[in-house]
């Protein structure tokens, strides 16, 4: 199965993305390769691009109160585990407590380092970071991986509060949706949204062996989607064939 979600709102989306970079990244510096450790540093230039907007930090600290308060909210019900409930709110409290105590943006720390700033300047470049262009940075390159990985781990470590708060903020909102069987008829599937109920982000399973993608919208009141066949030669169309897929709401 192949899972596809799309995002209700900016903030959602946001947080989808910085799971992305930050699950390649972790998956680069791991490796030892000259070029995996070039592109980690790429990646944690994106990281520093979109977690270091001013209002980024202030939007998660929002919602991991919000989410705390919702939980507390089930203390005492006799159909909760209450030691996994303290469990999770304990978790919240030390995302929150982690960071809030961060300085300034995301990424500020890394903006500080000349060598690290003249890279990322460069690197927006195509082949902007040849040895003539950075020696300094050639240099690092011809070092052994593991000293590499030693200079990578604590600009990684600064930016893990973030990652470490949306990673949490991210599994509580998917474990409030539950998947429900559905069918696009000739590859067209429409769902009206109950009033009163906002959604955060929306799931789709489908079977991978099948060939086919979804086109998601979404809107506060309707879910589209429109399953069309794929491939990287032809333009895309729409499956002619009904399509049986699991739909999950997330609020």
């Amino acid at each position: 199965m192949i899972l596809y979600e799309h995002p209700f709102n900016e903030r959602i989306r946001t947080y989808l993305r910085l799971e992305h970079l930050y699950a390649r990244l972790h998956e680069m510096i791991l490796r030892e390769t000259v070029t995996d450790h070039h592109f980690a540093l790429c990646t944690l230039f994106e990281i520093m691009d979109v977690a270091g907007r001013a209002e980024l930090k202030t939007d998660v600290l929002k919602d991991l109160d919000k989410q705390k308060n919702i939980l507390m909210s089930f203390r005492g019900n006799p159909a909760i585990d209450e030691a996994a409930l303290n469990s999770v709110i304990g978790d919240l409290d030390q995302c929150f407590q982690n960071l809030s105590q961060t300085s300034g943006r995301m990424g500020s720390q890394l903006s500080e380092s000349d060598w690290l700033m003249a890279v990322r300047s460069r690197a927006s470049i195509p082949g902007g970071t040849c040895s003539f262009d950075l020696p300094a940075y050639f240099a690092w390159q011809h070092a052994a991986a593991a000293f590499r990985q030693a200079d990578l781990k604590p600009w990684v470590d600064s930016l893990q509060p973030m990652n470490t708060a949306v990673a949490l903020l991210m599994r509580l909102i998917r474990d409030s949706g539950a998947p429900q069987k559905m069918v696009a008829a000739a590859g067209q599937f429409q769902q009206y949204l109950p009033q009163g109920k906002t959604y955060q982000l929306l799931r789709v399973s489908l079977d991978e062996g099948m060939g086919i993608v979804p086109e998601i919208s979404v809107n506060r009141l309707l879910v589209t989607a429109r399953f069309t066949h794929f491939s990287v030669t032809e333009r895309s169309r729409q499956t002619a064939q009904d399509v049986a897929f699991e739909l999950t709401l997330c609020h």
